[in-house]
């Protein structure tokens, strides 16, 4: 058989090799991509984080948050079990032995290391068994104003229409009344105030800033697709409130409500200071600070404890409020 020469070269070139079939050569796979597809294979693909895990991974990064929630452990301890802490009744009084007595650091009886008071009661035991009925105000008017402002909140940035004019109102007649003087006229009211008391009085005046948030953070959501999607689908009212807008509507009231129950707590001290919020024998740092003002300038410390203590507390949840708004605001981190 002739050879054939190429054009370009002029050299011979011999007859085509006839193809065969055969198996091909395997690509060479590198032992990393091997582990990377077997690790694949086995585990599925990566899933991505959700808003609470992104939440949490800013969070843990940040000083103030840990700081704040140190404080925040050690106070619901004082307030959950507060003979951890001090093992005398805050009632008690020896005035022939303790009358204005100043602190006693040295001391390893802790009784002594904030004094006593005109009364001669422990100002140490005082200020502790105080956290719990300053600390149960706050977070119970926070779950009230929670609810109550979230579900009026919700029903108005939802439905709209007429509805939302009404609510939208109502809200505005009561954001026209301050909080403290509200719960002032109301509590007026009641001739014996407790715990109780105090938590109605500023829960009918406290729930409106978290309606207003709710109502935009629904009226967002309700626009989004995937509530266009389970609308198509056929999910009611209800399951469209409660699975798919309320999650995506939270977070922004939740920031609120951190942040706004330092604000209660500061309000029952300072209803309790004027005398309109709880009464003797009730033990709470409001009332302290309100009977330690005739003694101020002859025995400061009977002040200066339980006001220390109820500043750190508020400044504990602001500061808690703040991290938790910077992590669930992914414009913020």
């Amino acid at each position: 058989m002739p050879e054939k020469t190429t054009p370009e070269s002029g050299a011979a070139v011999g007859p085509a090799a006839p193809v065969t079939a055969g198996p091909t050569a395997a690509p060479d796979v590198s032992g990393a991509t091997l582990a990377a597809a077997e690790a694949f294979t086995d585990k599925g693909p990566s899933k991505p984080r959700s808003l609470g895990a992104d939440a949490w991974k800013s969070l843990r990064g940040r000083v103030i948050f840990w700081v704040s929630v140190v404080l925040l452990v050690l106070f619901v301890l004082m307030a959950a079990v507060p003979s951890l802490f001090s093992a005398t009744d805050p009632n008690h009084a020896d005035l022939a032995h303790h009358y204005l007595g100043t602190p006693k650091f040295s001391h390893v009886f802790q009784e002594d290391w904030f004094g006593y008071n005109e009364q001669g009661q422990s100002v140490w035991s005082r200020t502790v068994h105080g956290a719990r009925a300053s600390i149960t105000v706050g977070v119970f008017v926070t779950l009230a104003t929670s609810v109550i402002g979230g579900f009026i909140g919700m029903m108005a940035g939802y439905f709209g229409g007429w509805l939302d004019s009404l609510l939208s109102r109502l809200t505005d007649i009561f954001f026209g009344i301050p909080l403290l003087l509200g719960a002032l006229v109301l509590l007026q009211a009641f001739p014996t105030r407790t715990v109780w008391t105090v938590v109605l009085g500023l829960s009918v005046f406290g729930w409106m800033q978290g309606a207003r948030v709710m109502r935009g953070a629904v009226i967002t959501q309700k626009q989004a697709d995937f509530v266009t999607a389970a609308k198509a689908l056929g999910a009611g009212t209800p399951r469209i409130l409660m699975r798919h807008i309320l999650p995506n509507a939270i977070g922004p009231v939740i920031v609120v409500a951190t942040i706004n129950l330092g604000v209660y707590i500061a309000a029952e001290a300072t209803l309790s200071y004027l005398g309109i919020g709880l009464m003797p024998p009730t033990v709470s740092w409001g009332v302290d600070i309100s009977n330690a003002q005739n003694t101020l300038r002859d025995a400061p410390h009977v002040l200066l404890f339980p006001a220390a203590f109820l500043s750190l507390t508020v400044l504990a949840f602001i500061l808690l409020g703040d991290a938790v708004r910077d992590a669930l605001d992914p414009k913020l981190r």
